[in-house]
Formats: structure tokens, C-alpha cells, sequence
């Protein structure tokens, strides 16, 4: 209630202070003076302080990037992370010089033309040169920024190696689940209608579509059954008959993909291993990411790789890069034992975004090729 109090008295005291100043310039309108009277001195005064503000700022700016540099991010830990680093660096730089050089002139004409306040400013319709060269200027130095930016992105975002290593990140509100293609390193088919309690990633083959088809027949077996039950001289209730053609429909999908089994290999999904909580890549090997979302949007966000993709509901996304820097050599470069590399999900995407990670391991060849061989197949048949 205290604390109600003041907070009224404190609002009070500021709406009475605003119809004070209202009062004044009313007063002031009604006796024919606009009440602002500056002298010269004073705004010789703003003309020192203005040049002083703007020099202080400089100083704390640059205190700024000394300050923090190291922070804006972490160590770059890809073979394009150096590149994107450095447009990066190219633009702030940039940045930096516009921004002080018009600060300057803002100050310099201050100081120069507000030396009394009957200074008036000369009016021009145009300058040809100066409208030339204000345009001209920022054009040339976009045009080559965005060039530059264009062929950066272009090379981290060209073609996948033949020999890249091919994992599945798979987003759904909150966590990360990786999938590995196995041995044969073709990722298995997938699809959404084959989602259930035991195939979280919709994966295709012989076996799962089979389970698949299995699971829809008790279903329907069993509505049929309680439609009976409710309804036994064949009257028929219509939710229960929308629920039974919903089931025979999808039922139908999932049969079609059965009969397109005589022309895809679904047999490649068998040897795929599915890992959660932390994935392992080696160091100095290409891995692609094929990115898929099961609810909402999500971002794939690897900040030490300078990797970010969106995970979009319906269709696949994906992005590569090559790991330089294993876990342990950055451990020690940055002196933290209990460093860990993460993807992060960098969209929000409900209540418990903040807590959607994964770790990412980058050790040697041997060592990966080792973590991998004892991690199990992913056989939905057993599922």
C-alpha cells in the first residue's frame, strides 16, 4: 500500500507540474510574449557544449569497442567463419567513419554559425554538386558493401561437398533431436503422417509403414466397434463416421507411400542413429545440415560456426560448414574447462524457448568415428 502511495503522489506531482508549464505559456500567449528569450550567452553556451558532448561521446564510444570488442562474438570456428568475421569487421568500420565523420560537421557548423542568436540561415532551393555528391557516395559505398556481402554469403552457402558428412536437425518446441544417416551417409525418407509416439521424426521404411498401416486399422476397428456399440440397429452417428473416413484418408497416404516403395529405397532409414542432448562432428570434415521443423518456426543458430537457418514447418532447409576448432582446443584457448559448443533455437517460439539447446562435440576424425560406432540404429520397427 506504501508503495501504491508514492507512486500516486509521484504521478500526481507530475501532471500538476505539467499544468503549471500549460498555465505559463497560456499566460505568456495572452500577453503577447512567446516566453522563450535566449541571450546570446547562452547559446554560445550550447555552442561549447554541444562540441564538448559530442567529443565526450567519441571518447565513450571508443571506450566501448576497446571494452566489449571481445564480446560482439565469440571466436569463429569454421572455415567461413573468418570470412563472415571480417565483412562484419569491414562494415563496422565503415559504419564507424560515416558516423564520425558527420558528427564533426554537425559540431563544426554549430560551433561556426551559432555564435549570436540573431544567426540566420541562408536559404537554398538546391547545389547540383552537394545533392550530387551526397547521393553519389553512399550508392558507391552500399553498392560495394553488398557486393562484398553477396560473394561472402555465396561462398559459405555454395555447394554441398560430395563428402560432407549428412545430419538431420530436427526442431519441435523444445528441444533438438540429430539424425545421422549411418553408414550409406543417405539420410531415410520421412513424413509427417508417419509421426507417432514411437516415430517422433516421421521416418519412412518397410517396417514403419507397415507398423504404420497396423495402427490405423485398430483405430478404425476400434470406432467401428463403439459405433456398433452406440448405435446397434445401423443408425449412424455422425462424429463417429467423420472420425472413421479422417482415419481412412490418412490411412490412404500412408498406403501410397507403401506403393511408392516400388520405386524408392526406404531400406536407406535403417542404419540411421538418432541422437539427443549433444551431436559429434569431426574437425576439419564438411558436414551439411538438412533442417526440418515439426510444429513452428525455429532457428537452427551455431554462433562459434557463424551458422543460422531456419527450421520452417513443410519443407527442408539446410546449411554446412567445415569445424576448425575442436571442443578441447577452444576450452584451452579461452581457458574454460566446462565450455561447450550449442545450437541454439534463435527464434522465439513459445514459453520454453529460451531453454531449447543442444551441445555439439568437435573432436578428431578417431574419436567421432568412435563415439559414432557405439551409438545404436534407429530401427522403428522395434520402436
Amino acid at each position: 500500500m506504501t508503495t501504491f502511495l508514492i507512486y500516486l503522489v509521484l504521478i500526481l506531482g507530475i501532471v500538476a507540474l505539467v499544468q503549471l508549464v500549460r498555465v505559463s505559456e497560456i499566460s505568456n500567449f495572452l500577453n503577447g510574449d512567446d516566453g522563450i528569450i535566449v541571450t546570446d550567452k547562452e547559446t554560445n553556451s550550447l555552442r561549447y557544449g554541444l562540441v564538448i558532448f559530442i567529443l565526450g561521446y567519441f571518447a565513450f564510444y571508443a571506450w566501448l569497442v576497446v571494452r566489449f570488442w571481445d564480446l560482439l562474438l565469440p571466436p569463429a570456428a569454421s572455415v567461413h567463419g573468418e570470412s563472415i568475421d571480417l565483412m562484419l569487421n569491414i562494415n563496422m568500420v565503415v559504419i564507424t567513419i560515416v558516423f564520425v565523420i558527420t558528427h564533426l560537421i554537425l559540431a563544426y557548423f554549430v560551433f561556426k554559425y551559432a555564435k549570436t542568436k540573431n544567426k540566420k540561415a541562408e536559404f537554398s532551393t538546391h547545389n547540383d554538386k552537394l545533392e550530387l555528391l551526397w547521393t553519389a557516395a553512399p550508392t558507391v559505398v552500399l553498392a560495394a558493401l553488398i557486393i562484398y556481402g553477396i560473394n561472402t554469403w555465396n561462398e559459405a552457402m555454395r555447394s554441398t561437398p560430395e563428402d560432407s558428412i549428412n545430419i538431420e536437425l530436427y526442431a519441435r518446441q523444445f528441444d533438438w533431436t540429430a539424425r545421422y544417416a549411418g553408414e550409406d551417409n543417405i539420410l531415410g525418407k520421412a513424413n509427417f503422417r508417419m509421426i507417432n509416439g514411437t516415430n517422433s521424426l516421421g521416418i519412412i521404411n518397410s517396417n514403419s509403414i507397415d507398423n504404420r498401416l497396423s495402427a490405423y486399422d485398430v483405430k478404425i476397428a476400434d470406432l467401428e466397434a463403439s459405433r456398433q456399440d452406440v448405435f446397434p440397429n445401423g443408425v449412424n452417428d455422425e462424429e463417429i463416421v467423420k472420425k472413421i473416413n479422417l482415419k481412412k484418408k490418412h490411412r490412404g497416404y500412408v498406403e501410397q507411400l507403401k506403393e511408392n516403395s516400388k520405386n524408392e529405397d526406404y531400406s536407406v532409414a535403417d542404419d540411421d542413429i538418432l541422437v539427443k542432448v549433444e551431436f559429434h562432428i569431426p574437425v576439419n570434415k564438411p558436414v551439411n545440415f538438412q533442417i526440418r521443423s515439426q510444429d513452428v518456426i525455429h532457428s537452427a543458430y551455431m554462433p562459434h560456426f557463424r551458422a543460422q537457418m531456419n527450421a520452417v514447418p513443410g519443407m527442408m532447409t539446410q546449411f554446412y560448414f567445415t569445424p576448425t576448432v575442436t571442443t578441447a582446443e577452444m576450452r584451452s584457448k579461452l581457458g574454460n574447462p566446462e565450455f561447450n559448443y550449442l545450437l541454439y533455437c534463435n527464434k522465439i517460439c513459445g514459453t520454453a524457448h529460451y531453454n531449447m539447446q543442444m551441445n555439439i562435440v568437435v573432436e578428431s576424425e578417431a574419436d567421432y568415428q568412435k563415439w559414432l560406432s557405439e551409438q545404436p540404429k534407429y530401427y522403428t520397427a522395434e520402436k
